[in-house]
C-alpha cells in the first residue's frame, strides 16, 4: 500500500491559487505540495520567500522514490517518501531560496480509489433475472455499502 500524502499536499491546484494560499499565510518558510501543471505524474513544492513564490519540480521514480529535479552539477538526492523529503528541506542550506518552515495544510478531505484486497480475484456472480418495475427510479436500499472510495482527513 502506498504511503499516506502529507497534509500539506494539496492535489490539483493551480499555481495561481496555490501563490494565493501561500500568500495568504505570508510568513518566510511558508511551503506546500501540489501537481504540475506541465508535467504528467510530478509535483511541485512551492516555498515563499520575501512575497515570491519559488516552485521546485518533484519527480516520482520507477522505484517509487521521490527526488528533487537539480540543476546540473548537484548531487540527485531520492526519498522514500515526500514526508522524508520535506524532513530534509526543513533543514538550513539544502539548495533551496529558503528551508521550510510553516505547512500549509489543506483544509479539505481528499478522495482517494482504495485498494482492491491481494489474493485472488473472487468469480462473478451469475447473472440474475431483471424484473420490470413500476417506479422510474432504481431502488438503492438493499445494495450493499461497497464504495471504491475512502476518505481521508487531514490529521
Amino acid at each position: 500500500m502506498a504511503a499516506a500524502l502529507p497534509v500539506c499536499y494539496h492535489g490539483c491546484i493551480s499555481k495561481t491559487e496555490c501563490e494565493a494560499l501561500l500568500g495568504k499565510k505570508n510568513k518566510n518558510g511558508a511551503y506546500l505540495i501540489r501537481d504540475s501543471e506541465t508535467i504528467q505524474g510530478a509535483m511541485c513544492l512551492c516555498v515563499y520567500k520575501q512575497r515570491v513564490v519559488y516552485t521546485y519540480r518533484l519527480l516520482p521514480t520507477h522505484t517509487g522514490h521521490y527526488t528533487l529535479m537539480t540543476a546540473g552539477g548537484t548531487e540527485e538526492m531520492f526519498f522514500k517518501t515526500l514526508d522524508d523529503l520535506i524532513r530534509h528541506y526543513k533543514k538550513k542550506n539544502q539548495g533551496l531560496a529558503m528551508h521550510l518552515r510553516h505547512s500549509v495544510k489543506r483544509k479539505t478531505a481528499m478522495l482517494f480509489k482504495a485498494q482492491e484486497p491481494a489474493g485472488p480475484p473472487e468469480p462473478p456472480e451469475p447473472p440474475r433475472k431483471q424484473t420490470p418495475s413500476s417506479e422510474d427510479e432504481p431502488n438503492y436500499e438493499n445494495v450493499p455499502d461497497s464504495s471504491d472510495y475512502v476518505e481521508v482527513l487531514p490529521p
